[in-house]
């Protein structure tokens, strides 16, 4: 290792060291150090004092302690039992600790309870998951004030015909509006992340789109596996027509229809893609708007995804 290198992971490590704790970059703990930028988030939350806050990845508190000084309780999840008792320690005592829940393991296997906000420094592996998680949460949350790895939050946000632009953009933006708040630098965290970061503001539309998300989920799938092709050219893939044909006469057989002899699942779903103007439309340049038309399009026909 050239000496540079090894004299800057010294200082990293005795940074840490300090401390007391070894973090763990297997949970994504990057903690975050500077108050200001906590600040900025609790103001840009709206947290209120009669409000119930979730956080996701507490570390040591930095956070929690802010959010408890400004609200009715907190829960915190935290997965690491060694940063678990730092935070008991840290509240142990004080006015805060009765207003202190602690959920001890991963969120995301997690029942969650009612919340008013959750504010978190999201450990990144987990961004795409969580944030489904909570949008799917019910009964639903007023926001959610998030940070996310950089590219993360710009592809939350980014619209059709975007680079970015992907089926997490989509998906999200059919339950939620996203804004895009802050930047925040890799030098604000303990230890420094190899990315830049951003706080993100999700807000759950209400009441959510009478649209059932699981098929709205499988459809997105099929059409974003080649974003840049065609919608024809997507569902002409043989594990998409051979599951599309499975549940088309499953849906026949439930509902006594009677299946056309020369039925052929490729020229339906052509004809539908053609009817509703879709067969050479590409998913990177559709909007919600577009997929829900189509979503319509095949379940009136009989295709369900899901």
């Amino acid at each position: 290792m050239p000496k540079i290198k090894a004299e800057k992971k010294s200082r990293i490590h005795n940074e840490v060291a300090k401390q007391g704790i070894m973090f763990n970059k297997d949970f994504g703990q990057h903690i975050l150090k500077n108050p200001a930028i906590i600040t900025a988030i609790l103001d840009k939350a709206a947290v209120q004092a009669t409000d119930v806050v979730l956080e996701v990845g507490p570390g040591t508190g930095n956070l929690t302690i802010q959010l408890l000084s400004r609200c009715k309780k907190v829960i915190a999840c935290e997965i690491d039992p060694r940063l678990v008792a730092e935070l008991q320690k840290r509240v142990q005592g004080t006015q805060y600790q009765p207003k202190l829940q602690i959920l001890i393991g991963d969120v995301l296997k997690s029942d969650l309870p009612f919340f008013d906000l959750c504010v978190a420094n999201v450990p990144y592996q987990i961004s795409s998951p969580l944030v489904f998680k909570l949008l799917l949460h019910r009964p639903q949350f007023r926001c959610a004030v998030l940070m996310f790895q950089r590219e993360f939050a710009q592809r939350l946000v980014a619209k059709p015909g975007d680079k970015l632009y992907c089926r997490l953009s989509i998906n999200t933006q059919l339950l939620a509006r996203v804004d895009m708040l802050m930047k925040v630098g890799k030098n604000n965290f303990r230890p420094p992340p190899k990315v830049e970061s951003n706080v993100v503001r999700i807000e759950p539309i209400r009441p959510p789109p009478p649209i059932c998300y699981p098929e709205w989920d499988a459809l997105t799938r099929i059409a974003f596996t080649r974003k840049n092709k065609t919608l024809s050219a997507a569902f002409k893939q043989g594990g998409v027509t051979a599951a599309l044909e499975a549940n088309y006469k499953r849906h026949c057989s439930l509902n006594n229809i009677a299946i056309d002899p020369n039925f052929d699942i490729k020229s339906k779903i052509e004809t539908i893609l053609k009817t509703v103007e879709a067969d050479q439309k590409r998913a990177r340049t559709m909007d919600i708007d577009d997929f829900i038309s189509l979503l319509h399009a095949f379940n009136s026909e009989g295709i369900h995804f899901a």
